[in-house]
């Protein structure tokens, strides 16, 4: 892997989500080297950049000018420039107008290499304490009524541990329509400041969150990490039940291998399923 900047190359580079000292070295070198550096915000930026004494140029490119400045970025990389992307905290392109950029130049085939670092996302599912085997980063919710009513009520019944972000005038609003959707016990991880001086992971019920910023102005930017619905076992009736044994045994199985089978998805044991199923007449 080379060391330095290639011609022609978008680099989708990590930055630091509050931690300085997070960035990573090969982030820092591909920065030094690139010929220029499209950042959300170029004073935030700049000050990363005076940290470890990075004087590449930087060009803007955020959510309200990305229509505009996404042609003269192609246009600069089809010259064999080479550009690093930046957002203000995080990775590129994740709930960030990079995406745009990033898509542009997959369909032109120009090379795209992420530099991995810090983000937000990940960094409190780490620590929640909730289950990280399978999740779902779902970024910050719709604002408009509807749209957001709708996402809600789709995420009802999702079993895999959920991930938002929030600002924190909306945080009271944010718990209370999770608390409507979701349930007011679901378990929920607050994360605020992250890798910052004050990181401050709380946890609880929805309830609990809500009663506790009833009390307390929300401050910091958040990742709210909850838990996701549990699987509920179908509860079959006795008739259903032999229904469904009657039909595995047609199909060929014995009594045992059916009762195995339905016992996986229902709320009753292999043992109890086989004793209703001796019931059963060939």
């Amino acid at each position: 892997m080379p060391t330095i900047a290639e011609p022609g190359t978008l680099y989708i580079v990590g930055t630091p989500i509050g931690n300085l000292e997070d960035i990573t070295f090969r982030a820092v070198r591909i920065l030094q080297s690139v010929n220029s550096i499209a950042a959300e915000d170029t004073r935030h930026t700049g000050k990363l950049l005076q940290h470890f004494q990075i004087k590449t140029p930087q060009i803007s490119y955020h959510e309200h000018n990305s229509t505009q400045r996404l042609p003269e970025l192609l246009q600069r990389l089809q010259r064999g420039e080479s550009i690093a992307l930046v957002t203000d905290a995080g990775m590129p392109s994740i709930s960030d107008p990079g995406y745009s950029l990033v898509k542009a130049c997959v369909d032109l085939g120009i090379p795209v290499v992420p530099i991995p670092g810090a983000t937000a996302s990940i960094t409190a599912l780490s620590a929640s304490g909730l289950p990280t085997e399978r999740f779902v980063f779902e970024g910050f919710l719709p604002t408009k009524g509807k749209e957001r009513q709708q996402r809600l009520e789709f995420l009802q019944t999702e079993t895999r541990t959920l991930i938002f972000y929030e600002a924190p005038h909306r945080l009271r609003q944010t718990l209370q329509d999770l608390a409507n959707f979701l349930g007011t016990e679901r378990q929920i991880v607050l994360a605020r400041e992250l890798t910052k001086l004050h990181e401050e992971f709380w946890r609880g019920t929805i309830a609990n969150a809500i009663d506790r910023y009833a009390q307390k102005q929300p401050q910091g930017e958040f990742t709210l990490v909850v838990a996701g619905a549990i699987e509920e076992t179908p509860i079959l009736s006795t008739d259903a039940l032999k229904a469904e044994l009657q039909e595995l045994l047609h199909q060929g199985m014995t009594r045992s291998q059916a009762s195995q089978k339905l016992a996986k998805v229902t709320s009753l044991t292999r043992q109890q399923i086989y004793q209703l199923a001796l019931t059963l007449t060939d």
